[in-house]
């Protein structure tokens, strides 16, 4: 992660996720969608826990590659669409800048956006979303993090 641009961090373990997707579920629970696009690989998540609060069995991808804070530039398709989103669900972890979530919108012009999370650069390109952060705040989200061992503070001091 680049420091010049992340000044903040927040960390989601994956009880808060599971939370929060749901709580953004009751938000949806009066609507009918005929299927979930996720918007791979970030999406992958939150589209199954809000496909198992909705009840929806017909869940499809769009695969695209974007370029990391080490590497700017462009996107990359990998997966698109064949329709234009009308009745269905389109669904991401984050919207940042709005790069990603701009393709995706003239895509699939029709779908209902949601995010779990959003900035303020990409939010006007959702429809939806449950916790606003800050343009400058890291993410660091459950699938990009592992258990390690961490030794009792009296250790690592005596060392």
């Amino acid at each position: 992660m680049s420091s010049e641009r992340y000044h903040q961090h927040f960390t989601v373990s994956w009880d808060q996720l599971h939370r929060d997707v749901r709580q953004l579920s009751h938000q949806l629970v009066e609507r009918d969608f005929q299927g979930i696009m996720a918007i791979t690989r970030g999406g992958l998540i939150p589209a199954a826990l809000i496909a198992r609060e909705l009840n929806v069995r017909l869940i499809d991808t769009v695969c695209i590659k974007s370029y990391d804070y080490r590497e700017q530039g462009g996107l990359e398709v990998l997966k698109g669409a064949d329709h234009d989103g009308e009745g269905w669900l389109l669904v991401d972890d984050l919207v940042d800048t709005g790069k990603t979530a701009r393709a995706v919108r003239d895509m699939l012009p029709r779908a209902h956006f949601v995010t779990v999370y959003a900035k303020p650069g990409g939010r006007p390109l959702v429809d939806q979303y449950l916790t606003e952060v800050g343009q400058h705040c890291w993410i660091q989200f459950p699938w990009d993090m592992g258990v390690a061992y961490v030794e009792p503070l009296v250790d690592q001091v005596r060392k």
